[in-house]
């Protein structure tokens, strides 16, 4: 097949949905298919721009990280796009992508699908403040609707996001395909260089939290989770690795909770050549977002065999098996401190838990994800061309 991905991000921008862009493109290649990405133009390219259409872009007063790709700039390439005669069209973001994917496909008699990533409904809110929060979701829950119901399918990377989604109103054929691992993933890291790197004792007991620090993540409630951990291992450090619009209102409250000394805010990490070893050098990988639709990062901790604690909500409920690389723990500060703590006490369990994560990391592999993405594809590639045939009957019925 050839196959268009369209994304409002990918890199260098790092987050979740570039990476399941670049995992899902590398494997359907490996499959033997082609597939294209239109993308925003960062100004600074990507380790692979094969195939890969930059449009050009300005930045969102609201998030600097993202761009507002150019529509008009990519309807004036139509001609260009046209005559790649692709098989099917990938939305994988709502906002100028959404549209563009929609519109192309109307123009070029193809199906479109698109990736539900993002669970608007616990995310808008944080970014249009002086909107009530009752109001913000309401309108985020007409908007997923509407948009899921403009298209021919939808994947889903977790079955309670599915369930969402048809409570909505979402009645598009939709199937749960999550972001599979790779290979990569399984490649040891080097806990003790990155340790040195970062002035780390080789001894300390060391938490990582790896993502995107957005208000979404509930980071805040670890940061009170560490003032528990803290009372009773006093040299315990958190490492928050990533970056976004939340960074700095978090460093102001780890500050005031005087967690200076327990807490590093370490940034961007190069995933091709600092993720493994950053995950390695941690004791324990904590989690607490509310509104993940799957949560790669627990899946890429465990396969680097480091034990995780995290709540379970959402997406991350279709992940998580607990004593399978993880203890899942409530969202209440008792609860969550006191598994962190029990943990880093006991080496033995610390060790168990995370050959096991391993061992179930294994399990999510990306090129099965990837298999079964190709006949989604085909699936909707031929409910489309039935379609199509039905009402081409019924307009021109035999006499």
């Amino acid at each position: 097949m050839k196959i268009l991905f369209i994304s409002d991000v990918y890199f260098p921008r790092i987050n979740g949905v570039s990476t399941s862009i670049e995992t899902f493109r590398r494997n359907l290649r490996a499959l033997g298919h082609t597939v294209h990405l239109i993308a925003p133009d960062y100004q600074s390219p990507s380790p692979d721009e094969t195939d890969i259409m930059r449009v050009p872009s300005r930045h969102l007063p609201f998030d600097p990280e993202d761009r507002l790709m150019s529509y008009g700039w990519v309807m004036k390439h139509l001609d260009k796009i046209r005559a790649e005669k692709y098989d099917i069209i990938h939305i994988q973001t709502p906002f100028v992508a959404h549209y563009l994917g929609t519109k192309l496909s109307r123009l070029l008699v193809i199906p479109c699908v698109e990736t539900y990533h993002t669970f608007f409904e616990e995310y808008l809110y944080h970014y249009v403040p002086l909107i009530h929060k009752s109001i913000m979701k309401s309108i985020a829950k007409r908007f997923s609707r509407h948009q899921g119901n403009s298209l021919d399918g939808m994947v889903v990377p977790s079955h309670p996001m599915l369930h969402v989604l048809k409570e909505y109103g979402v009645i598009t054929h939709a199937e749960v395909i999550p972001t599979g691992i790779e290979p990569a993933s399984f490649v040891l890291g080097d806990r003790e260089s990155f340790r040195n790197n970062y002035n780390i004792s080789q001894e300390r007991p060391v938490l990582l939290f790896l993502g995107r620090v957005a208000h979404e993540k509930n980071i805040g409630f670890l940061l009170k989770v560490l003032t528990h951990i803290r009372k009773e291992i006093t040299d315990v450090l958190f490492l928050v690795a990533g970056e976004g619009p939340a960074r700095a209102s978090l460093e102001n409250e780890a500050k005031a909770l005087g967690l200076n000394d327990n807490i590093n805010f370490i940034g961007y990490l190069d995933r091709h050549t600092e993720l493994n070893h950053c995950y390695r050098a941690a004791d324990i990988f904590i989690f607490s977002s509310r509104t993940e639709t799957q949560g790669l990062v627990l899946l890429e901790a465990m396969a680097q065999g480091i034990p995780v604690v995290s709540t379970a909500e959402l997406g991350t409920r279709d992940v998580l098996r607990d004593g399978l690389g993880v203890w899942i723990a409530k969202e209440d500060l008792e609860d969550f401190s006191g598994k962190v703590v029990k943990m880093l006490k006991d080496t033995d369990a610390r060790k168990t838990v995370g050959e096991l994560g391993r061992d179930y990391a294994l399990s999510w592999s990306a090129s099965k994800q990837a298999e079964r993405m190709l006949t989604f594809y085909q699936t909707i590639h031929s409910r489309r061309s039935a379609t199509a045939l039905a009402e081409n009957t019924a307009a021109n019925p035999i006499v």
